[in-house]
């Protein structure tokens, strides 16, 4: 990149130079046919005198002229692009630098009126200098300016047959951000010789417009978009600048996704792993480009103070949280990682990828379900980690709402399970990651969820050596939980788009995001804490649906429609992040708070707890619900709601086991 740059500055100098050399060339020919023409006209002399003033005057006219086109910027405008404003500036230069030096010479040099002695042989009156002037001024002024136009019309010809050229065959590009980063694209594509061919710039930055970078206009500002897309017919749109966060970047990719062109994003400075290759990182925009959230900062060295050099395991590290947790754990010198997954598929997926990355500890896959209690013993008997996250949990809400012994069996017990272990086996962090549905839950998923809050907040009272906590968010775009997958697929089907409520809003994260603060909050786990993260402001899911809609190129309620088709049993317009007895104490980082615990009769919760695994042994489905709704005081579920889903589903069965009979 270095080299890249030193290239195209050693080329704008190189121009810059020869530019200069013309003008200087121009100024002194311009100035001495004005004087001479001056002296057949007037004076009709042939009498070759001394040199010596006119040499002085001559210096004297190419030194102020040049000074007044370094004043006057003349030399930072790319003239293959000028405007008549430029021309303007440009004429207004010589005029001044003609006008100072008149008034110098007049004053004090008197240089010309001693060369036109020289050259007649007599003292000439001041007066006699004036058509000197007029001419040199006339002249000057013709010339520079027919020189500029002259290359601007060749370059611009230039230019229209190379554009020409790249739309055979190629995306016609344009780059947004004339930057560091836009340089470097532009470079890179260049370089590969691509199927995208760079047509223009755009940038907000009003001194780069008007300008090029390697023969490549600065078009116009970012607030045109539109406008230019449709001047130079572009396919494709790179956003090229990654240190713009929040609502300005989020407004731009709106305009971008707007156009109904191909968008390409630069991922933000958090995400670039290595900076001498952004093309190669150049991802299709999504959803999450269009929340407008600012950037969360982390204190990396608290996170890697408890991270490196030990053994980290991450139950459901196959998932989309858990992942992610291995990804951002690699990168603080872990001495082990070890993924405890029950499908292997999700576990085999994240292993090859390690092993992709070439990473320098040990990574380990452990088929498994957190159920299982003997066999999830002997990892911790294996590895003996030191420090735990368990991510591994049913998460859809309509699935656990039909299959509540199953959420119980795998959220609850499942929790308790590795809890027990991690205690057991002196683990010093146990994290567990909780949801914003566990917050007075309407649905069976949320109170497993709210459940396993208790279990931890109980065992942290009575555990000696090992901290646990837990860190409870919204939903995350883009995990196996979210809606943004089904969205996507019915979009790809053709629509409708399906919306259960068009008032229900959500709070939303990017899976780095929420990954990145779960390890920040482990470094302030002390004792039973609930983390509780900023979410940010709450997003319509309605909206959505269209920003969805709209960056995969199409136009929603027109090409795309939005259907509306209720809440869900379970499901609440919006999700809260405290319960009404928990408040909020800070924290070092101002995205995580830390929840005030709720007393929890420890005796009275842990007898509920075995009636409840009796229970479940039982598969009765009702009886499951009621038994959690003793075990969660804030559990409320509609019965009503939950016995007509089962009864219903119980008639989807009925009929497809009819119907297979039939075949």
């Amino acid at each position: 990149m270095m080299k890249n740059l030193k290239e195209i500055l050693k080329q704008r100098i190189f121009r810059t130079l020869t530019l200069v050399f013309i003008d200087i060339v121009t100024v002194f020919l311009c100035f001495f046919t004005s004087f001479f023409l001056t002296l057949r006209i007037f004076f009709k002399n042939n009498y070759w005198g001394d040199f010596s003033h006119f040499l002085l005057a001559s210096l004297s006219i190419v030194i102020i002229t040049m000074v007044f086109l370094f004043a006057f910027r003349m030399y930072k405008v790319v003239w293959h692009y000028a405007k008549p404003g430029h021309y303007l500036k440009l004429v207004l230069a010589l005029s001044c630098s003609i006008l100072l030096f008149g008034i110098l010479d007049s004053t004090w040099w008197k240089l010309l009126s001693k060369a036109f002695a020289d050259f007649t042989q007599n003292a000439t009156p001041y007066i006699t200098t004036f058509p000197v002037y007029a001419l040199f001024m006339f002249l000057m002024t013709f010339v520079f300016v027919f020189l500029r136009i002259t290359y601007q019309s060749f370059a611009t010809l230039k230019y229209d047959k190379t554009i020409i050229e790249r739309k055979k065959g190629k995306l016609r590009t344009m780059i947004i951000g004339a930057g560091f980063t836009g340089n470097h694209v532009l470079d890179e594509l260049n370089i590969i010789n691509s199927q995208y061919s760079p047509i223009c710039f755009l940038d907000d930055n009003v001194s780069l417009v008007s300008g090029a970078i390697n023969n490549i206009v600065v078009a116009g500002k970012v607030e045109n978009i539109k406008f230019y897309c449709d001047k130079y017919d572009i396919d494709l749109i790179i956003f090229a600048i990654p240190s713009l966060v929040g609502d300005r970047r989020s407004e731009i990719l709106k305009e971008c996704s707007e156009t109904g062109r191909k968008v390409k994003v630069i991922p933000a400075l958090s995400e670039i792993i290595e900076k001498d290759s952004f093309v190669q990182q150049m991802r299709d925009i999504n959803v999450a480009d269009l929340l407008g959230r600012e950037q969360i900062k982390f204190e990396k060295q608290g996170i890697k103070d408890y991270i490196a050099g030990k053994t980290i395991m991450v139950t459901g590290g196959g998932g989309s949280i858990g992942s992610e947790l291995c990804r951002q754990i690699s990168s603080f010198n872990p001495k082990r990682i070890v993924i405890v997954e029950v499908y292997e598929n999700c576990a085999y997926a994240i292993q090859q990828e390690m092993k992709r990355r070439d990473v320098k500890f040990d990574f380990e896959v452990e088929i498994l379900s957190v159920t299982d209690y003997d066999k999830v013993e002997e990892i911790f008997k294996q590895y003996h980690p030191e420090i735990v996250f368990h991510a591994a949990a049913h998460k859809h809400v309509p699935l656990m709402e039909t299959n509540p012994e199953e959420a119980v069996k795998n959220n609850v017990f499942g929790t308790f399970n590795v809890i027990k272990l991690a205690d057991k086996y002196n683990v010093e962090k146990f994290i567990l990651i909780s949801t914003d549905k566990a917050v007075n839950p309407t649905n069976v998923m949320g109170a497993t969820k709210r459940c396993c809050e208790m279990i931890l907040q109980t065992m942290s009272k009575k555990s000696k050596n090992t901290k646990f906590a837990a860190v409870r968010f919204g939903n995350v775009l883009g995990s196996n939980g979210s809606v943004i997958p089904l969205f996507k697929q019915q979009i790809e089907n053709g629509g409708p788009v399906t919306v259960t409520h068009k008032d229900i809003i959500r709070y939303f994260m990017t899976i780095p995001e929420a990954v990145s603060l779960v390890l920040q909050a482990g470094a302030y786990a002390e004792s039973g804490e609930t983390f509780v993260l900023d979410m940010g402001e709450q997003v319509k899911i309605v909206t959505l649906a269209e920003n969805l809609i709209r960056v995969m190129g199409y136009k929603p309620y027109e090409e795309i429609d939005i259907k509306f088709t209720g809440l869900r049993p379970g499901e609440k317009l919006y999700e809260e992040l405290l319960m009404g007895e928990e408040g909020l104490r800070k924290t070092a980082n101002d995205k995580i708070f830390i929840g005030k615990q709720i007393d929890i009769d420890s005796n009275a919760f842990y007898h509920a707890l075995n009636e409840m695994e009796q229970v479940c042994k039982t598969n009765d489905k009702e009886l499951v619900v009621n038994k959690l709704k003793e075990l969660v005081p804030t559990f409320k579920h509609d019965t009503a709601q939950f016995n007509k889903m089962q009864e219903h589903t119980k008639q989807i069965m009925l009929e497809f086991t009819m119907k297979n009979k039939a075949n």
